[in-house]
C-alpha cells in the first residue's frame, strides 16, 4: 500500500513538472535579452530611417501623418535633438561605426539651433544631440556649440520674475512658463561646470525653485502653464495648454517634472529636488488611473483614452535614475515600475514590427489631443528616452550586479 501511494506521488510530481515546462507556460524573458533585442532591432530600424534622411539634406524627422507618411523638420521645430541623440544611444550601445556616421551628420544639421533664442527648447535641440556626442566621442569643437547654446538659453530668463520664459508672449499669456523648461536646465549645468560660471546653474536653481512653489499642485501634479504679469511678476493664468483641462494631470508634462527634478538633484545635490522628485514619482506610480502595464494615457485625468508611449518612457528612465538615489525599499519600486514600462514598451504593444511604422521604434505617442496633433503616432522623444531608459537599467540594474 505504502509502495502505491509513493508511486501516485510521483506521477503527479511528474505531471506538474511537464505542465510547467510546457509550452503553454509562457516563459519571461529576462531583462538583458529584451535590452539586446529591442537595442539590436532598433539599429537596425534607424540605419534605414537614417539613411532615408540622408537623402534630405537640413531636414529631420519628425513623425507619421494621417496616412504614414514621413513628416520632417527643419532644426527649428523643437524636436530636432531627438533624432541625432537617439543614433548616438544606439552608438554607445554597439559602436557601429554606421551609427556613428549618421549620428555626427544628423547632429550636424542642428548646430544653428545654438544661437536660439526666441525659445527655450534650445536644451532639447543642443544637448540631446551635441551633448551625447561629447560625451561619447570627445571630440572638441562640441564644446563651443553646446556653451553656446546655453548662452542663449539664459537670455530668456528675467531676474525679477525668477524664470526662463519658454514661449513668446500673445494675447493669453505675456509670460508663458511651461513645465517642459525643467528638461532644458542640464544644459545650464553643464555649461557651469565646464565654463567655471555659476550665473548658468544660478539661473537653473532659481527656476526650479520657483517651479516647485508655482507650478505644483498640493497632490504633486502640475500644471502646464504658468504666466506671469511682467510689470508685478505675479501669476497671471494657471492653465494646461495640452492636457483635458487646467486642473488635469497632462501625463507628458508630469514625466517632464518627475525627470528633471531627478537630474536637477543629480546636476546639483539638492536636497529639495530630491524630496520633489521622489513625491512625483509616487503620485505617478499610485495614481488609479495609470494602467496595468504602466504606460499612461495621455492624460492621467483621461482613463481609457490614448496612450502616450513617450510619457511611459521618460517616467521609465527617471524613475531608474531616481533609483540610485534613494532607500533599498523605494529603490525596489522604482525599478520593478520602470521595468514593467519597458517589457511593455519592448512588447508588440507599442514596438513597432520591422517594416512598420516608417522605421520609429515606439508606436501610440501623443502630442497634443486637445489640437488634434500627432495623435497615436511614433514620436522621436519617445523613441530618445526609451532607448536611455534600456541603456540605464542596463547600466544601474545589469552591469552594477
Amino acid at each position: 500500500m505504502r509502495s502505491t501511494f509513493i508511486r501516485v506521488l510521483i506521477a503527479v510530481a511528474f505531471i506538474f513538472a511537464v505542465e510547467a515546462c510546457s509550452p503553454s507556460t509562457p516563459v519571461e524573458k529576462d531583462m538583458e535579452e529584451i535590452i539586446d533585442e529591442a537595442i539590436m532591432k532598433s539599429v537596425a530600424k534607424y540605419k534605414v530611417l537614417g539613411k532615408e534622411m540622408q537623402g534630405m539634406p537640413g531636414l529631420l524627422p519628425r513623425t507619421l501623418d494621417e496616412h504614414e507618411k514621413l513628416v520632417t523638420a527643419t532644426s527649428a521645430w523643437w524636436t530636432s535633438g531627438f533624432f541625432p541623440g537617439t543614433l548616438w544611444y544606439l552608438y554607445e550601445y554597439g559602436k557601429d561605426e554606421e551609427i556613428l556616421t549618421l549620428a555626427k551628420e544628423m547632429t550636424a544639421r542642428v548646430e544653428d539651433q545654438k544661437y536660439t533664442t526666441d525659445n527655450h527648447d534650445v536644451g532639447f535641440m543642443i544637448y540631446c544631440s551635441f551633448g551625447n556626442g561629447l560625451r561619447l566621442t570627445g571630440e572638441d569643437s562640441y564644446n563651443d556649440v553646446i556653451l553656446t547654446g546655453a548662452e542663449s538659453l539664459s537670455t530668456r530668463f528675467n531676474e525679477q520674475i525668477g524664470l526662463i520664459q519658454s514661449w513668446g508672449s500673445n494675447d493669453k499669456w505675456q509670460y508663458p512658463v511651461i513645465i517642459d523648461n525643467m528638461m532644458n536646465l542640464e544644459l545650464l549645468c553643464w555649461a557651469s561646470k565646464k565654463s567655471g560660471d555659476s550665473t548658468f546653474v544660478n539661473i537653473a536653481i532659481t527656476h526650479a525653485d520657483n517651479t516647485i512653489k508655482d507650478h505644483f499642485r498640493d497632490d504633486h501634479s502640475s500644471f502646464h502653464v504658468i504666466s506671469y504679469d511682467t510689470v508685478t511678476a505675479e501669476i497671471e493664468a494657471r492653465n494646461t495648454h495640452q492636457g483635458l483641462s487646467d486642473e488635469s494631470a497632462w501625463a507628458r508634462g508630469q514625466t517632464w517634472g518627475f525627470y528633471g527634478y531627478v537630474m536637477m538633484f543629480r546636476e546639483t545635490g539638492l536636497e529639495r529636488y530630491l524630496d520633489q522628485a521622489v513625491k512625483i514619482a509616487e503620485f505617478l506610480i499610485d495614481h488609479p488611473n495609470l494602467p496595468e502595464d504602466k504606460i499612461p494615457y495621455w492624460d492621467f485625468n483621461a482613463p481609457n483614452e490614448e496612450r502616450d508611449a513617450s510619457a511611459g518612457a521618460i517616467m521609465a528612465s527617471a524613475l531608474l535614475e531616481l533609483s540610485q538615489f534613494v532607500d533599498d525599499a523605494k529603490s525596489k519600486r522604482y525599478v520593478d515600475v520602470a521595468e514593467r514600462q519597458l517589457r511593455s514598451l519592448a512588447s508588440d504593444d507599442y514596438f513597432a514590427k520591422d517594416g512598420t511604422n516608417g522605421n520609429f521604434i515606439l508606436m501610440h505617442g501623443v502630442g497634443s489631443k486637445p489640437h488634434n496633433s500627432e495623435m497615436d503616432v511614433p514620436l522621436t522623444y519617445a523613441d530618445y528616452y526609451f532607448i536611455e531608459a534600456l541603456l540605464r537599467y542596463k547600466k544601474f540594474m545589469l552591469e552594477k550586479s
